[in-house]
């Protein structure tokens, strides 16, 4: 599997699998998580979440995969981090996160992207890798721009027929 688990001080970033579907199904109905995504409905069904595992199951090679976060010390499942909108010409990769609003603040997810970056540059060899984050949604920002990401350019994402303005991160590797 080229995916494969990651292990931070904290952390245990697990490869997305079927078991999971009532994390990511609790994860992405949160009204917390779902303040900044304007990309999908927040989910409503057991279905819906094994769609999104689903997604991210698909036979490799693929250019999109998501890890859960797992706390070593107490083993839960904190949130979730991954890649999606790979260009294999430019050797570019978007990256997402999300995590659960108990958790914040705490570092974690700092942690996580670390380890998911070093993944990137030295297994995937991706020379660029993306950020797409609400105006407003201040942590996320404040995180990728401690992690070295650069603002890049903005774009409108449309959602429920409103557009929001997001700005463009990007870390050169």
């Amino acid at each position: 599997m080229f995916y494969k688990e990651l292990e931070t001080e904290r952390l245990t970033l697990r490869n997305i699998s079927t078991e999971d579907r009532d994390f990511i199904l609790s994860q992405f109905s949160d009204d917390d998580i779902n303040r900044y995504l304007f990309d999908a409905e927040p989910l409503n069904s057991p279905e819906e979440a094994e769609e999104i595992i689903g997604f991210y199951l698909q036979p490799e090679p693929r250019g999109h995969h998501r890890w859960i976060l797992i706390n070593k010390s107490g083993g839960e499942k904190l949130g979730t981090c991954g890649f999606h909108g790979f260009n294999q010409r430019e050797r570019s990769i978007e990256m997402g996160y999300d995590l659960r609003k108990e958790f914040w603040g705490k570092g974690y997810m700092g942690e996580a992207l670390k380890a998911v970056i070093a993944y990137a540059k030295e297994s995937m060899e991706i020379k660029k890798i993306h950020a797409c984050i609400y105006i407003r949604n201040e942590k996320s920002i404040s995180l990728v721009q401690r992690l070295g990401f650069r603002l890049t350019g903005t774009r409108n994402e449309t959602f429920r027929g409103k557009e929001y303005l997001h700005n463009m991160y990007t870390l050169d590797i």
